[in-house]
């Protein structure tokens, strides 16, 4: 699976009536095309994917898969029961997508063998990246045994034990030279520089879906955006509990697209926190333009 550089997670925009908005979510992964992400990550944490009904879900990878046209891998968020998940998965497969981002089995818990079972079955539908984080987290043997199974391509890290992934890679890497490994902590640019030093090249970009530049520039070497926005930047979304989502979206807006608000449990940004964040975006932005 080729992928290189910033990943984009789109938010998924819904309408004044809080349906799923088609033509915004469509502009919103043309804007972020324009500034030439690795692959787009649709329907998945970013994307509010617990949110979504299953032909929500469905709806929004077609509609991300016909906007990207081929251009970059297109991967859909797939998880919860497994009958939900087989379904999701085969839906994106219908719908054209080229993997999938398999988030944890919420609530219940079985043994290491059950959950490779579980992993297994959606594997079997398209190329699956594992999401360690919540209830998974994975010891360097656990990865191998995952990366052993056919149609298991990656590896997601959302706990940031940097020891436990240095060791996952090394040991994964001796024997599947081209699994994938990327860092998905919330705001992971501003770990960056410790994945890189285990190896770990790839991230998820909060950050892409409303200031392309600004990612953009971080990747291009610019490394005052760590202190001067990314390190504010992860202070504010500490605040309250859903930030990591809902900043998102409040960003896309001050952007300039409407993709409305987050749907319950998540809540809105508050009026304090927009106008902090929007004075963060604009240093941000002249910081990457300079």
């Amino acid at each position: 699976m080729n992928l290189s550089g910033v990943l984009f997670f789109p938010v998924t925009p819904f309408d004044s009536g809080g349906g799923l908005a088609e033509d915004v979510l469509a502009e919103h992964v043309a804007r972020g095309m324009a500034h030439g992400p690795g692959g787009v990550f649709v329907a998945c944490g970013t994307g509010e994917f617990s949110a979504l009904s299953e032909a929500e879900h469905a709806r929004a990878v077609r509609v991300a898969v016909e906007t990207v046209a081929g251009r970059v891998p297109v991967f859909a968020g797939a998880g919860g029961p497994l009958g939900a998940a087989l379904n999701q998965a085969r839906a994106a497969r219908a719908a054209g997508a080229d993997g999938l981002l398999l988030m944890p089995p919420y609530l219940a818990q079985g043994p290491k063998d059950g959950f490779r079972a579980y992993v297994a079955a959606v594997a079997a539908e398209l190329p699956v990246i594992v999401y360690q984080r919540g209830s998974v987290v994975l010891e360097p043997d656990d990865v191998l045994a995952l990366a052993d199974l056919p149609g298991v391509v990656g590896l997601k890290d959302g706990v940031g034990d940097i020891d436990r992934m240095q060791r996952t890679v090394l040991a994964v890497r001796e024997k599947h030279e081209d699994f994938l490994f990327f860092n998905g902590l919330p705001t992971a640019e501003l770990t960056m520089p410790a994945y890189r030093g285990i190896g770990v090249d790839l991230y998820s970009s909060a950050v892409f879906a409303f200031a392309p530049e600004i990612a953009t520039a971080y990747l291009n070497g610019d490394e005052r955006l760590i202190s001067e926005f990314y390190a504010p930047l992860v202070r504010l979304r500490g605040k309250v509990p859903g930030y990591p989502v809902a900043l998102v979206k409040a960003g896309v807006r001050l952007r300039g697209l409407d993709v409305g608000a987050v749907r319950p449990p998540l809540v809105d940004v508050t009026g304090e926190h927009l106008a902090e964040l929007d004075a963060l975006i604009a240093s941000g932005l002249a910081l990457a333009a300079a």
